[in-house]
């Protein structure tokens, strides 16, 4: 089948950050993208006033594109953060604080998938009391993702990258992804497979999709090494999309790696643009 039969967005917090936020929205749309993600666009303030909302929201709007995908607050990304919503304190309380803003937005736009992630291990704290913390506040966030019809995505990092964070295998994600939905009833958290992360952590990424296919709300990809684009690594990402068809996983596959030493715009050399 091959990438030409896939349904691709491009991540706009990675992907031409050359730009200013409000004119990333048309870029993509220029290279031939009808559907965007983005990280928390405002890493410093979890409720932002409403002329900067509303400002992005005119700059998709008026681009044409769709918002299919948002994180919720988790810090200072790209940065040393890796979530909030499992850091007592301050951090989980302004995730508490973005969830009804960021659910908002979301469902303004017709997004249907917000993303939270986990957040990082802190010194001097038990590790359970985070994990409790954290069952408390993305419980908070699947409801809220329940009320505009969204499912709440719950994602595994990488070890070698992101060494303090604790979900850092399919298993341990999908885990945390069943917690949630025991708590809550509602049955809308869903396992994030980002391909790249996955390799990281060295996992078999054909039994991961054998696996979990059937529990995933939605599929990022970067080649390993390097977080480039398709083709400057390893990962045959080709086919393990098409494994991930046959599985049953009809979703987008989100865009997230580095475009290089290049502008934005040339770095999708690799995907024809009538399969954008």
């Amino acid at each position: 089948m091959g990438f030409a039969e896939q349904r691709f967005s491009v991540n706009l917090s990675i992907l031409f950050t050359e730009l200013p936020l409000l004119e990333r929205p048309a870029a993509a749309a220029s290279a031939g993208f009808t559907a965007v993600e983005l990280w928390w666009p405002w890493p410093g303030s979890p409720t932002p006033g409403r002329s900067e909302l509303d400002a992005l929201r005119r700059a998709v709007q008026d681009a044409g594109v769709r918002l299919t995908g948002l994180n919720l607050y988790a810090g200072r990304l790209p940065g040393p953060d890796r979530g909030a919503l499992s850091v007592p304190g301050e951090e989980s309380e302004r995730f508490r604080a973005n969830v009804d803003v960021a659910a908002g937005f979301a469902e303004s736009l017709g997004c249907t998938a917000l993303n939270a992630l986990y957040g990082n291990r802190v010194d001097g704290v038990d590790p359970a009391e985070q994990d409790a913390l954290a069952l408390e506040n993305l419980s908070l966030a699947a409801r809220a993702a329940g009320r505009i019809g969204a499912v709440l995505l719950i994602e595994a990092l990488n070890a070698p990258e992101s060494p303090l964070y604790p979900l850092v295998s399919a298993p341990s994600a999908v885990d945390v992804v069943d917690r949630v939905n025991a708590a809550t009833g509602r049955d809308n958290a869903r396992f994030l497979m980002d391909l790249y992360h996955l390799a990281m952590n060295g996992e078999d990424l054909p039994s991961v999709i054998d696996r979990y296919a059937g529990r995933t709300g939605h599929v990022q990809i970067a080649d390993s090494p390097g977080r480039g684009a398709p083709g400057t690594g390893s990962l045959p990402l080709e086919d393990l999309l098409d494994r991930l068809r046959e599985a049953g996983y009809d979703g987008r596959v989100g865009l997230e790696y580095k475009p290089g030493d290049r502008p934005s715009d040339r770095a999708f050399d690799w995907l024809p643009r009538e399969a954008r």
